[in-house]
């Protein structure tokens, strides 16, 4: 599209801003783990399954360390040390400390550097399972392709992944690029990843590692019949943030929602926990290929479109940033932002052209993850549909890569089927007739969207600056964000953060950071 006159200085100067805010905060990162970041290489390892009483394996291991006071050291260290003494594998070796055979602790420690051979082997063993899983995605795209940008999103949420299914296989044969399986009410607060396939989720369904494999075996069949590939998305936010990523590895997943504050404004988790779990999952998900989802959209669930924009974009900085330090090239970065202006503004539409537009050039590289409207859906259906037709329509001029779909009945039920048979059509009806709209217009220099683009812009550089002299954690306690206050101290999950002691490592950092098959 004719580009926006932005302000490149004042783009250097917000990326700076966030740069120094995400070093900052990277200090605290290195010199901490987390009992999830700790299971998560566990599962990495192939420890899996649950104890008599229904405690995930990872759980188990993970909790007899840390109860000892002695996860500084890494669940990596006292893994190792256990197969030299033992001879056995991580698996057995987790059964073992499940029967209350096996104390870690008590067993001889061997030296370091055999500790480190003995690991460092392992995983170079074990991440074969998910190279594997990456290099089946890419023959995939080499041989059936899929859909065109923007993907064409929904959601699936029955609460069972059997009939999740039955609804995902129907929204691919009508057109969807990618199905999203909402994850169960309040599993994100949950501090363990169920086992196996429970189907009595609430308002979604539970991400396990055996209903990713259900539903991944299921797109690939409906994906093979209708000759696209059908990306895969669940959640890897909340207290198992790194967990599920692993999983997600695992079983080839193609997208996770993975914000580095979402967790901490609108699920009230510990901030030093989700900064330093999301380091490990973007990592994961930056090697295996996965496209991230960040979160800025919830922000004008609870403030205004209008008037907090600019947090949007901050926040977009910030996760652009700390991405990047976990190694996730910005081509998998789907940072987040939404159509949620008050449909009543005059000249609403143009604001949010024009916002959705200064995405596109600020981060140029990024798929963008484009949300739809729903704090404004009123449960007129006809006035919804219009409303979703905009959203559309602002999606393809300003070529947004992923487009999660509205619903007419947003505001009256949980959609039926042919609720987003609708949706769909309305977004290919839009995207077909407008492919190359965007291309073909020129925005007025100094009119109402540049103005506003440069507003916005002002106002996000004014708050990075700030948020660099204060400190992301007083920010956060401050409200800056979506207008919610979160005590550095609080909220849940803290128990499970742990200072690294000397000598800490984790074998699968350095792995895929480098990239080493």
């Amino acid at each position: 599209m004719g580009k926006l006159n932005l302000n490149t200085e004042l783009m250097d100067s917000s990326r700076r801003a966030a740069r120094q805010i995400a070093d900052d905060v990277q200090e605290f990162i290195d010199e901490h783990t987390t009992v999830s970041t700790e299971r998560a290489i566990l599962r990495l390892f192939g420890i899996d399954g649950q104890d008599e009483l229904e405690v995930p394996m990872p759980n188990v291991v993970v909790e007899q360390i840390h109860e000892a006071g002695e996860l500084g050291k890494g669940v990596s260290y006292w893994l190792g040390n256990a197969m030299i003494e033992t001879g056995l594998s991580p698996q057995e070796i987790a059964e073992e400390v499940a029967t209350g055979a096996l104390n870690l602790l008590d067993l001889p420690r061997h030296d370091e550097n055999e500790i480190r051979k003995v690991i460092d082997d392992l995983a170079m063993e074990r991440i074969k399972v998910v190279d594997a899983a990456r290099d089946k995605r890419q023959e995939y795209l080499d041989t059936i392709g899929e859909g065109e940008r923007p993907y064409l999103y929904v959601i699936v949420a029955t609460g069972n992944i059997y009939e999740d299914i039955v609804q995902a296989k129907a929204a691919a044969k009508q057109g969807a690029d990618i199905v999203a399986v909402i994850r169960t009410t309040g599993q994100s607060l949950l501090d363990f990843v169920p086992y196996s396939a429970p189907t009595g989720g609430f308002g979604g369904t539970y991400a396990t590692q055996e209903n990713f494999r259900l539903m991944r075996k299921a797109l690939d069949e409906v994906g093979e019949e209708e000759g696209r590939y059908i990306r895969l998305c669940n959640y890897c936010s909340g207290l198992c943030m790194p967990e599920i990523a692993a999983m997600g590895a695992m079983e080839r997943l193609d997208v996770m929602l993975n914000d580095a504050l979402y967790g901490i404004l609108f699920r009230d988790i510990n901030m030093q926990r989700t900064l330093v779990d999301q380091y490990f999952s973007r990592i994961i998900n930056g090697y295996v290929g996965i496209i991230i989802n960040t979160g800025e959209d919830n922000y004008l669930t609870t403030a205004d479109a209008f008037d907090e924009a600019h947090t949007v974009l901050a926040s977009q900085y910030m996760n652009e940033q700390f991405a990047l330090k976990a190694g996730l090239p910005e081509e998998q970065m789907g940072l987040g932002h939404c159509f949620e202006m008050d449909p009543d503004i005059t000249n609403g539409f143009l604001y949010e052209l024009a916002q959705a537009q200064m995405a596109r050039q600020i981060f140029p590289k990024a798929p963008l993850k484009y949300m739809p409207p729903t704090k404004f859906m009123t449960g007129n259906i006809v006035r919804g549909h219009i409303q979703d037709a905009l959203f559309n329509l602002v999606s393809i001029m300003t070529h947004q890569g992923l487009q999660l779909l509205g619903m007419w009945t947003e505001a009256v039920h949980t959609p039926h089927l042919h609720d987003r048979y609708l949706a769909i059509e309305n977004a290919e009806y839009i995207f077909d007739n407008c492919r190359d709209l965007g291309d073909d217009l020129e925005f007025k220099p100094n009119g109402i969207m540049e103005r506003r683009a440069h507003e916005v812009m002002d106002k996000a550089d004014d708050l990075l600056l700030q948020i660099e002299k204060d400190g992301l954690f007083k920010t956060i306690e401050e409200g800056k964000f979506g207008g919610v206050k979160r005590p550095r101290d609080g909220g849940k999950g803290l128990e499970g953060v742990t200072k690294k002691a000397e000598g800490y490592f984790n074998p699968f950092i350095p792995l895929m950071l480098r990239g080493e098959q």
